[in-house]
């Protein structure tokens, strides 16, 4: 090679390179993380103190006993999460109990209730993205809530021998302390101990139920993400039916002062053969267990999806057998449970298919066709009310219920039944045990109709008029 102009001094540059020198590391340090507590809040655009922020949830095993004579409730949540920011402190939601003791990873934390939270505060800070285990020792004489738009919801104290826990858009609060949303699901196991002769339903598939010193622990667990509000517990005495349908635990279970041959006992016999033909609409059953439970608590005047086994007020079997409210409730453990709500503004995704689904039920059934259905319901329909944004106060109005219906059946008409189908299908199996928006929908359903539907979803979901019939 030959050098020319600066060529010594570049060798001289180079011998004093000598791989034998050591060469200096630069050190970086990183930045402290900065912790803060996490938000009282999940955000929600219509109740946005329902739930709360910095963590995620992955289980909730509860070890609990109750007593009816004096309605006292009292045991450990221990709760497994992850931080989804640098945590100084976190909220959990309880209402009307007290802790007694918090631990989170085996180490004390400072706890202190304010209104319907728990604020957590661990010894040291909880770094993004790490795993912790929450411990709640806690107890106390649950009560529901009450909301002067959206009703009783939460512990129902049934009598001297029993309880219910039950309600939407909030329950678990009353009774175990928790992130009170359905944005973020967890699974969910429980072991309620009551005295003996004293029977407890719970979500999922029963465990053992062993009896020592006069008290019973009856356990359940539901190993499928879980919205909080699912999650139902029902003591008293009842009569329980267990067998097996498709491979699956199925579990039903009636009061003991109803006939065992009643309206409501044969209705939800009919559970296993309604999964079936719903199965052939929208896809796999998406859970690991079946069934239903009837209760008599006089204020519950209506029923619920909670997961994998659904609760009845008896009020739905006065007059005679109703598998119609038994097609819808087992319509949301696609629609409801296993795909579930990021936001409530979007529930007509739940109750426009699980009221299609009685409308598909009863055409199955050799009743009204959907098509009579969604006629009837399109000429009486007050048009004024929409189902895109109900609002809080109309969260549970007939637009989210028959004009959602109506919507999906519209939507059924417009882009034909096999697209339809397919999309549906689609959806249930693309988003099973997540989160959904209304947008997510649309954007599925253009996709499977091969064309933009803006215009038909702004009629439909939105308008304030009549939109034209398909």
């Amino acid at each position: 090679m030959r050098l020319r102009g600066g060529g010594l001094i570049l060798l001289t540059v180079l011998a004093g390179c000598s791989s034998d020198d050591p060469s200096p590391t630069p050190t970086v340090t990183a930045p402290a993380p900065t912790f803060r507590p996490g938000a009282d809040g999940a955000g929600d655009p219509y109740f946005p103190k329902y739930g709360n922020g910095g963590y995620d949830v992955g289980a909730y095993d509860l070890a609990l006993r109750y007593e009816p004579s004096t309605g006292r409730l009292s045991g450990t949540a221990t709760i497994t999460a992850t931080a989804t920011q640098d945590l100084s402190r976190f909220n959990l939601d309880l209402a009307g109990l007290s802790a007694t003791a918090v631990t989170v990873d085996g180490i004390t934390a400072t706890a202190a209730a304010e209104a319907a939270e728990l604020v957590v505060t661990p010894a040291t800070g909880i770094g993004n993205g790490r795993g912790f285990t929450v411990v709640v020792t806690y107890g106390g004489v649950p009560a529901p809530t009450e909301n002067d738009t959206l009703g009783t919801s939460g512990w129902l104290r049934d009598g001297s021998e029993g309880a219910v826990a039950l309600g939407q858009p909030e329950s678990a609060s009353t009774w175990f302390p928790v992130n009170d949303h359905p944005s973020d699901k967890a699974t969910f196991r429980l072991a309620m101990t009551v005295p003996e002769g004293v029977e407890v339903i719970g979500n999922g598939v029963p465990g053992q139920h062993d009896t020592a010193g006069g008290l019973t622990t009856w356990r359940w667990a539901e190993t499928s993400p879980m919205a909080s509000y699912l999650a139902t517990v029902v003591i008293g005495q009842y009569r329980i039916t267990t067998g097996t349908h498709a491979g699956r635990p199925m579990v039903t279970a009636i009061p003991e002062s109803m006939p065992a041959d009643g309206p409501a006992a044969k209705s939800l016999a009919r559970t296993g053969e309604i999964t079936e033909f719903l199965a052939t609409q929208f896809g796999p059953y998406p859970f690991a267990a079946n069934g239903g439970v009837v209760v008599a608590e006089e204020q519950i005047r209506y029923a619920l999806e909670t997961q994998s086994r659904p609760v009845y007020g008896n009020t739905f079997f006065l007059t005679g057998e109703n598998t119609s409210v038994v097609a819808h409730e087992l319509a949301h453990q696609w629609f409801g449970d296993s795909v579930a709500l990021t936001r409530w503004q979007d529930i007509w995704l739940n109750e426009g298919f699980a009221t299609y689904a009685e409308w598909l039920w009863s055409e199955h059934n050799g009743d009204e066709t959907a098509q009579e259905l969604f006629d009837e319901r399109y000429s009486a329909f007050n048009w004024s009310e929409a189902p895109g944004d109900p609002t809080p106060r109309r969260l549970f109005g007939d637009a989210v219920y028959q004009r959602g219906g109506m919507t999906v059946h519209a939507l059924r008409k417009t882009i034909g039944d096999d697209a339809f189908f397919k999309l549906v299908k689609s959806w249930t199996a693309d988003h099973r045990d997540g989160n959904v928006t209304t947008a997510q929908f649309i954007s599925a359903a253009e996709a499977a109709a091969g064309r933009g539907l803006d215009t038909f979803f702004a009629a439909w979901l939105d308008g304030k008029t009549r939109p034209p019939k398909p």
